[in-house]
């Protein structure tokens, strides 16, 4: 059973296919169904190829292949060539095609509340929503969450308050390492982490903030920064 909005997508692809012989581009699929980014476009793909509607190619760069269509659209006899979908007009057809799969493969990630870029705020524990990150962002191997900024201090790293930070889970980090620090299993900050001898220092970005040291059993590593994203 597809939802309305996957199968208007499957409709306009396959329309779009019989009409001009390619697949529309994300775009063009985004303004069609009316949607305000294409992370909505990017789920509902993943959506149809879970439930084997359409096929993503690994040997292609952004290729997709109709595998079949649902009764109301004539059912499985019109699986179509694999074409090209453009996921915006300055793609290369040069670009390697595991970088481009990587960006089409849109992931859910729980965003766990607010993290403060500023002064440390309690520690985060529930989830408030999900948000669509392209899988490129992501690093192999290791589980991910995202976090709303709160504060400014981080500022000069280039992370703004009301930006969504995307964290690797690790309890280890480098000196240098943007991380999420728990401070007395309480408090979360997202700041530079930096060794000194015995103690941690917190490093804010933001000349406004002082650095906070403090001794390293009092200090718990929880993520590593590894993305942003930010909406205008």
């Amino acid at each position: 059973m597809l939802t309305k909005k996957q199968l208007d997508l499957l409709q306009f692809i396959h329309s779009r296919v019989q009409h001009d012989g390619v697949p529309p581009s994300f775009d063009e699929m985004k303004e069609a169904l009316d949607l305000r980014s294409k992370s909505g476009i990017h789920r509902l793909i993943t959506a149809l190829e879970e439930r084997g509607f359409i096929r993503r190619l690994a040997h292609r760069a952004r290729a997709i292949e109709i595998v079949k269509l649902p009764d109301s659209m004539g059912g499985d006899s019109a699986a179509v060539r694999p074409k090209v979908v453009e996921d915006d007009n300055t793609a290369s057809p040069e670009a390697p095609a595991s970088s481009l799969l990587n960006d089409l493969h849109a992931l859910e990630l729980p965003v766990m509340g607010r993290i403060a870029a500023g002064v440390p705020i309690e520690a985060i524990s529930e989830v408030s929503h999900n948000i669509a990150v392209p899988g490129s962002m992501l690093s192999s191997g290791g589980e991910h969450y995202a976090l709303e900024v709160r504060g400014d201090s981080m500022i000069n790293a280039g992370i703004n308050d009301g930006d969504v930070v995307i964290i690797r889970e690790t309890r280890t980090a480098n000196d240098g390492d943007i991380v999420v620090a728990l401070v007395e299993d309480q408090e979360a900050t997202l700041k530079t982490l930096r060794r000194k001898g015995s103690s941690i220092a917190l490093e804010a970005a933001n000349p406004a903030y002082k650095t906070r040291t403090l001794p390293s059993d009092m200090v718990k590593v929880q993520g590593r920064l590894v993305g942003l994203i930010r909406s205008y």
